[in-house]
């Protein structure tokens, strides 16, 4: 009678569910029905409201549509080609008449994209138009793009300060040995420090060399940018003696960045939206006559003519078979280049790269996928265009193209491969627990994670590492027309600025994602008024855009998000930390055998101290682990 019971009330309990599901969806489609309009709303004239709350991504990340119902926290991801259409197009329509550049809440999104938003910002100031900032604190990202404003706006409480590249990472190898767990590494490329957390309890010399030139050239890259858009700012006062202009202010952060000249106007968010209404029109409920940033980009698609130019984005990690946006899966993008040839003629094909690479196979799998297509469509030209990373399994897929374009900001290279396996057999020993068997071949068993990995696998292991390794050399010395030995003497795993890059070979050309569309539409002969550009990407699913715009708050100019006062922003998040511990251990223990991963080029640049957009999406994946 009990298991009857127990079993009605389970029917009962999915009944209840199904029918608040339904509830959900009928009155959700009675809301989208009731609040839908043939066209966005774009009001006549106003200032454009860029709120940049959350990261700026190459591909957003397909993210659960029901967090913001369940109560989840959620980061928002605005993607970079729609910052820079929405910007451009405002350069030069006459109901755009200002940009409120509000950067409260902004976490940052890479140096290379950072640099292009800002491009964009200058493209509407280059038109006669006002472009102002406001943020409670700035720092390095959100100082990169408030930097091109016509006026910079600080809170009261606030400041600005420019921390660089740089910092602390964590080295487990003391640690796992302590707990007798081996972490059998096999690798090839003096350079590939990405192993190095797991072996060592420090940086190795070869490492610090690579990285602090790294840092060195990303960090210059940044000073060139802010002080053209910006040269009256004392930009190298307040990255020398920060503390000394503080003091000089009598402690005011807010006033020792308006006296070094980084910001114009000290003020609240209601001083600064008064600003602009001054130029735009008072707006009872938003301070000023402000155009929605979702409107505008919807009511401002690209233009094109009848030739059509490929984009296909390899952005995220790379990994084997199918994956959401975000996560750049071999047979995911390989099915999408070959579903977009069988529909449509190309003239060229631009591969957007943006990854810090993965798998060697599915790096491999989106190689040819690339080489496939464009044979396919009549050997039309390739043009590769790098965004913030297009390192190892990224530089591996970059080897498909014809003419490699990147930035100076751009971290390229790391042309290396690693594995990693864990044993216990020290583990097992600190516990008396024994691990005994039969073999019948020298592999029998192996690797043997509880006894420890034999010579005659490590052999082989090492084996497999250096074969893709040298397949790598040769795919590189193929595409960059450059001796073996000469890219053996690029590679090892060290990673590069695109400046530097350009200056061994390894790219062809500087330029962004525009100026390599049309440099692929050049080689294909196509006129830039013909031009029809198709995006190559996964369709978004409709119901999980329609639950994310029924519960998105509108991007109006009021609080959307917590303000973060500078010394927030200096904090570190306990949670940020406690994700990268969880992410690299769970890299040593489930990571594909065989990895073309640039794992230092996102730490060690900021080692240990993770980015502000790094630290927003962990707090994410710990809040989920911790429930």
């Amino acid at each position: 009678m009990r298991l009857l019971s127990g079993a009605w009330k389970i029917l009962v309990g999915i009944k209840d569910g199904l029918v608040l599901l339904l509830m959900l969806l009928f009155f959700g489609v009675l809301y989208a029905l009731l609040t839908a309009s043939p066209n966005p709303v774009v009001p006549g004239n106003g200032a454009l409201h860029l709120n940049l709350e959350g990261i700026i991504v190459e591909q957003p990340e397909e993210t659960n549509p029901f967090d913001a119902l369940t109560g989840g926290e959620t980061i928002r991801q605005h993607r970079l080609r729609d910052i820079v259409q929405a910007l451009e197009s405002a350069a030069t329509d006459d109901r755009v008449t200002a940009v409120a550049l509000d950067l409260d809440g902004f976490f940052g999104g890479g140096q290379t994209a950072i640099a292009r938003v800002g491009d964009a910002i200058q493209t509407v100031r280059d038109a006669d138009k006002p472009v102002i900032a406001f943020a409670t604190g700035y720092g390095d990202d959100a100082y990169a793009l408030a930097a091109h404003a016509s006026e910079i706006w600080v809170h009261p409480m606030g400041g600005a300060l420019i921390l660089g590249p740089g910092g602390n990472r964590l080295y487990y190898g003391d640690m796992l040995r302590r707990f007798g767990v081996t972490a059998n590494i096999f690798r090839a490329g003096e350079f590939k420090s990405a192993v190095e957390p797991y072996s060592r309890a420090d940086q190795s010399p070869e490492a610090r060399e690579a990285s602090q030139a790294l840092a060195d050239s990303l960090f210059e890259a940044w000073r060139e940018d802010v002080a053209r858009a910006r040269p009256d700012a004392n930009i190298d006062a307040i990255i020398a003696t920060p503390a000394d202009l503080v003091e000089a202010a009598n402690n005011d952060l807010a006033t020792a960045a308006r006296d070094a000249g980084m910001v114009d106007e000290i003020g609240t968010r209601l001083d600064w939206q008064a600003r602009i209404a001054e130029i735009s029109g008072e707006d009872v409920s938003n301070g000023f006559q402000a155009i929605r940033l979702a409107n505008w980009i919807a009511a401002n698609p690209r233009s094109g003519g009848s030739s059509n130019i490929g984009v296909v984005t390899v952005a995220g990690t790379i990994v084997d078979g199918e994956a959401p946006a975000g996560t750049a899966g071999g047979e995911t993008i390989a099915d999408l280049l070959r579903e977009a040839s069988e529909n449509y003629d190309f003239s060229a094909l631009v591969l957007r790269v943006d990854s810090p690479g993965g798998s060697a196979l599915a790096s491999e799998r989106i190689r040819r996928a690339v080489l496939s297509f464009a044979e396919t469509e009549g050997d039309i030209p390739v043009v590769v265009s790098m965004g913030n990373l297009a390192a190892s399994g990224g530089y591996w897929v970059a080897t498909a193209g014809d003419h490699i374009m990147a930035e100076p900001g751009t971290i390229t290279g790391s042309i290396g491969v690693f594995s990693i396996i864990p044993s216990f057999e020290g583990t097992l020993d600190q516990l008396d627990i024994g691990a005994d068997g039969v073999t019948t071949t020298p592999l029998s068993g192996e690797p043997d994670v509880f006894g420890g990995i034999s010579p005659e696998a490590q052999r082989l292991l090492q084996s497999g590492t250096e074969d893709i390794y040298r397949r790598f050399l040769s795919l590189v010395s193929e595409n960059r027309d450059m001796p073996v030995e000469r890219i053996a003497e690029l590679a090892e795993g060290r990673v590069w600025a695109g400046g530097t890059a350009r200056q061994l070979g390894l790219v062809d050309a500087f330029g962004n994602l525009d100026e390599a569309i049309a440099e692929a539409a050049s080689r294909a002969e196509v006129e830039a008024d013909d031009v029809r550009v198709l995006w190559i990407e996964q369709p978004p699913d409709p119901f999980t855009e329609f639950i994310r715009n029924w519960t998105r708050d509108e991007d109006d100019a009021q609080q959307t998000a917590a303000p973060r006062d500078i010394w927030t922003m200096l904090a570190p998040d306990p949670r940020a930390i406690l994700a990268t511990v969880m992410a690299e251990m769970q890299l040593l223990m489930t990571g594909p055998a065989m990895q073309l991963r640039c794992l230092e080029c996102p730490v060690d640049v900021i080692p240990g101290r993770t980015s502000a957009a790094d630290a927003a999406t962990m707090r994410v994946i710990v809040a989920e682990w911790l429930g």
